[in-house]
């Protein structure tokens, strides 16, 4: 958790309504001399409600709920989806086990992973907590993870290396996939994917000696390759990195930029179904005023 952003982000929303409240006075009173101490008096509780609910909505974890329907012969599949927890910022070790507990009220066929687990600022003790706890939900064919970009992150700046987590997450019997197919079931495939930020396959190279009557589920961290993940016949595609927008005016701002085939939710191109989620955590801070802190529940029915 940044201790310095922490603190100047709510200075920073104080500033924006400070002159957002001085601006209207002065539209409102053009007449009458206003007094300078009343647009702080406005901004001020503003300022405090507005971050008290951005930390609540940072800190507390939502479900999110989807049905994807299926034009294949397939068996039902309930999917629990989590990403970007970005372990310290909005929570710890333990935190990170009790909301992997109510997950599993859910009973998900499988549980996914898709990217930043961690963070540069993640400390080991918490990560194996964390690695722990996916080793201990019950589900009916496992953990599956790929990588993300702050995985991978800068092995200097925390107590532990990349390695280190691939290391314990498998000997906690998830199931790492760096540019790899698994068999789920009868009727399923998890192709999970290397982040966008590392060398990696195309995604047809990967798709291609699938059975294609089967259902292609991927795993992909980063929402950026949405037209070569249809043509491959994809019918599924999991992905987080957006955190959502997570600050206000973000999503409206990536949605201009097209920084991303996607910000956030579920869309369909085709017959292929995209869903980005806004992760169960927040990058750096524990503030969320753009989105909420979800974990997504996917019902997969012919």
């Amino acid at each position: 958790m940044s201790l310095f952003l922490l603190i100047a982000i709510p200075l920073g929303h104080l500033l924006i309504f400070w002159i957002i409240a001085a601006l209207i006075l002065f539209f409102v009173n053009k007449k009458k001399k206003t007094p300078k101490w009343l647009s702080v008096a406005i901004a001020l509780p503003v300022t405090i409600i507005y971050m008290s609910v951005a930390y609540f909505l940072g800190t507390h974890m939502y479900k999110t709920e989807y049905n994807v329907k299926s034009l294949k012969e397939v068996a039902p599949l309930r999917i629990a989806l989590i990403s970007d927890a970005h372990v310290g910022a909005c929570f710890d070790g333990e935190g990170f086990s009790e909301r992997i507990e109510e997950i599993e009220k859910q009973k998900a066929d499988l549980l996914v992973i898709t990217g930043d687990f961690v963070d540069d600022g993640t400390k080991k003790k918490d990560m194996v907590t964390c690695c722990e706890a996916l080793g201990n939900i019950k589900t009916t064919y496992g953990v599956y993870y790929v990588a993300g970009n702050h995985d991978v992150g800068d092995s200097s700046k925390r107590d532990f290396d990349f390695d280190e987590l691939i290391a314990e997450l498998e000997k906690n019997d998830v199931h790492v996939l760096f540019d790899e197919v698994a068999e789920v079931g009868d009727d399923y495939y998890i192709v999970g994917r290397k982040d966008a930020s590392m060398v990696r396959k195309p995604i047809s190279e990967l798709t291609a000696s699938l059975d294609q009557s089967k259902y292609i589920i991927v795993l992909d961290h980063q929402p950026t390759d949405y037209n070569a993940e249809r043509e491959a016949g994809c019918d599924l595609v999991l992905s987080g990195h957006t955190h959502g927008g997570q600050m206000f005016p973000i999503k409206i701002l990536t949605g201009i930029l097209n920084a991303y085939d996607q910000t956030y939710g579920k869309k369909t191109e085709g017959d292929t179904t995209f869903i980005v989620t806004s992760g169960i955590g927040g990058l750096l801070v524990p503030y969320k005023t753009g989105t909420i802190s979800e974990y997504c529940i996917i019902d997969i029915e012919k």
